[in-house]
């Protein structure tokens, strides 16, 4: 079986699943280097940080692990093993965030396939949803792949929905009074079929990414979870990353739509707070799960421009 890395058409391969992955206001901050053929490395790409909404790089950090997941799933679409080192050489090379030697092994399992043909298939899906629950079965799959990866996604109760509406809800205010949050904002605007419409009603259900044209309805029970870890550190993120995406993929095999409400996060890193360690972990995420119309993909780089 050939290598993914011998040839130029299976290194692409790699880079377009790796450049699927969600990233903070789409910076898609991610560069990746292919050394003798024999092992990748990721690094943070700085030119894409969001110097105002994340000067700890924790959502850089997040980012870059989601593309990393989508690079260890198309590895194994090759009947490859991704043998992963997270921050190999943090004081030396500090943007240096994962190195990835290949091994062979045996061919795809099916759900691997799965969840390699959802990457295409996932978006941000910022659009109204129907309100009906998500099936007990799938928000157990979606436990386990945030399990695999080190991290917990804890679902919230209706009562603890209503909390965190009203968090979202504070530092989406708290936000759009932040003159140079505003204009970062404006800098990584995205397009305007991906920025959904403006909600009729508070709370807000999506992050306001500029002027809507448009107003809806959303749902009026909203389906919430949080994306947590043990730690809150750079090797942290990165495994909230690779746990996000996998978690995401589950979900987009299973049908679901999503899409985030880190605002309350945001402020905090923008204060360059870090939570005390909490009983059930360290929020990365907050993720809104159900079912949603169909949604157009955000603007990808190519390929090649993600090469060092």
């Amino acid at each position: 079986m050939i290598a993914p890395l011998a040839t130029e058409l299976g290194v692409r391969r790699l880079l377009v699943a790796a450049g699927e992955a969600p990233s903070v206001l789409n910076t898609q901050p991610w560069r990746f280097r292919v050394v003798r053929r024999e092992y990748v490395e990721l690094y943070a790409d700085q030119d894409r940080r969001l110097t105002v909404l994340d000067p700890r790089g924790r959502s850089l950090h997040v980012s870059c692990g989601a593309a990393l997941l989508n690079m260890r799933l198309a590895i194994r679409q090759a009947g490859y093993h991704p043998l992963v080192w997270l921050r190999p050489s943090p004081d030396a090379q500090p943007d240096l965030l994962a190195a990835i030697r290949l091994r062979q092994t045996e061919p795809a399992r099916t759900r691997e396939r799965e969840l390699y043909a959802a990457i295409p298939a996932r978006r941000t899906n910022r659009e109204p949803y129907t309100g009906d629950p998500v099936p007990p079965d799938l928000m157990a799959d979606m436990k386990i792949a945030a399990s695999r990866e080190g991290a917990a996604l804890i679902f919230l109760s209706r009562e603890a929905v209503s909390s965190m509406l009203e968090y979202v809800a504070m530092a989406e205010d708290e936000l759009a009074h932040s003159l140079d949050y505003l204009a970062e904002l404006t800098k990584w605007s995205l397009p305007d079929y991906v920025r959904g419409p403006m909600p009729v009603d508070d709370p807000p259900l999506t992050r306001a990414l500029g002027k809507r044209d448009r107003m809806a309805e959303f749902e009026a029970r909203p389906q919430l979870a949080v994306l947590t870890t043990p730690g809150d550190r750079a090797a942290d993120w990165l495994r909230a990353g690779q746990a996000l995406e996998r978690v995401l993929l589950v979900a987009t095999a299973g049908g679901l739509a999503t899409s985030f409400l880190n605002q309350p996060l945001d402020v905090r890193d923008m204060r360059r707070h870090t939570d005390p360690r909490h009983r059930r972990g360290h929020p990365q995420m907050i993720i809104r799960f159900g079912y949603g119309p169909p949604v157009g993909r955000a603007p990808r780089r190519q390929a090649h421009d993600t090469t060092i």
